[in-house]
């Protein structure tokens, strides 16, 4: 697997007008928001399977707060909050011989580092090494640790995150072609971006069909065979006119959302691909994307490595272009639309249903 991130990939500016641009930022930076929305609700990636072996607990910042995710020596993946409830010490950064990595996993719990109080992945304190007489709430065996709702699949390890702490109302779906050791499709090539935008200014290309043409360049605007709207889900598929030394290729990109954080894009056409696009809010306006491109396993060693890395090439290109706009664009409520545009109102009044205001 290869872990590595679109910025180092595709870096389009010199070093001297990177610099003005900043001196530039600096000058203008406002404390007023640029998209005044909530974090969205939903499933969101916080790690990949492969980056969280048995005993190990690794810190991570989503949703605006830090977050301890640990694997119990049962396999299971866990996340809570990073506080210990004791005296707040941090659980994801262990000492003495465990100095440099997470704390002591001990059978289904996390091990607090400054006075060995464990917890398990519900939050409930499993052993105080010095207590004679447990605190009141910990005999009775109260979740006092904020934890998280977790699925593990698709390689994935997801979390359910509701700012009223509302439980989950859907399950993410499993992608087949997404299992691990699949005999038909290959291991993921990862690509990671940190986005300085609200989570559905980046949705929002996905029913931008005009935009493929002025801010990645493709010859024509990809046509639009449907877009539906149901639910926590969303669909759409485009299609696309793909050229190549031997001629123009017929292709499709076909999306399917579940929810505001998870995707799968399927692209056919000149190369199969299959890509899991997974964003996760870490504040209102800093999103985390984590994209895993999967093709046939067939091929691989050979069109894989020419074809198949070109797409995702073009793709993290297409990505840092994006950017360029996400990172800089102001939010307007009600945009001056021309009839070539793409549902925008349809997909913001779907979208909506995943913006919950946070208690008070």
């Amino acid at each position: 697997t290869f872990r590595t991130t679109g910025q180092a990939c595709f870096s389009r500016y010199t070093s001297r007008y990177a610099s003005l641009a900043g001196q530039r930022s600096m000058m203008i930076a406002t404390d007023t928001p640029r998209c005044p929305l909530p974090m969205p609700m939903g499933w969101f990636q916080v790690l990949y399977s492969h980056e969280l072996a048995v005993g190990d607990a690794i810190p991570v910042e989503y949703f605006g707060q830090e977050l301890v995710v640990f694997r119990t020596e049962a396999g299971e993946a866990k996340v809570v909050d990073a506080f210990c409830p004791h005296m707040g010490a941090h659980l994801g950064y262990g000492i003495r011989e465990q100095t440099g990595k997470g704390p002591r996993i001990v059978g289904d719990s996390i091990e607090c580092p400054f006075h060995g109080w464990r917890w398990n992945g519900e939050g409930q304190c499993t052993h105080i090494p010095y207590a004679k007489n447990m605190p009141p709430r910990v005999a009775k065996g109260e979740s006092i640790l904020g934890a998280w709702d977790v699925r593990e699949v698709n390689q994935q390890i997801l979390v359910w995150y509701h700012p009223k702490k509302e439980a989950p109302t859907w399950e993410p779906e499993v992608i087949p072609e997404a299992a691990a050791n699949h005999p038909d499709w290959g291991e993921m090539i990862i690509h990671t971006w940190d986005i300085n935008t609200h989570m559905q200014e980046m949705g929002e290309n996905a029913v931008d069909a005009a935009h493929f043409h002025y801010v990645h360049g493709t010859d024509d605007v990809p046509e639009a065979a449907f877009q539906n709207f149901d639910g926590h889900i969303r669909e759409g598929k485009f299609i696309t006119r793909q050229p190549t030394p031997r001629g123009v290729v017929d292709g499709a990109i076909e999306t399917r959302s579940q929810g505001a954080g998870l995707s799968v894009v399927r692209f056919t056409g000149i190369y199969d691909t299959l890509l899991l696009a997974n964003v996760t809010p870490v504040g209102p306006e800093k999103t985390y994307a984590s994209y895993a491109f999967i093709q046939p396993r067939a091929t691989q060693e050979t069109l894989g490595k020419t074809v198949g890395h070109a797409i995702i090439g073009n793709i993290c290109q297409q990505m840092a272009e994006d950017q360029i706009i996400w990172d800089r664009k102001q939010y307007f409520e009600r945009p001056l639309l021309c009839d070539g545009d793409g549902p925008f109102a349809k997909f913001r009044r779907w979208f909506s249903q995943f913006l919950v205001e946070p208690t008070a």
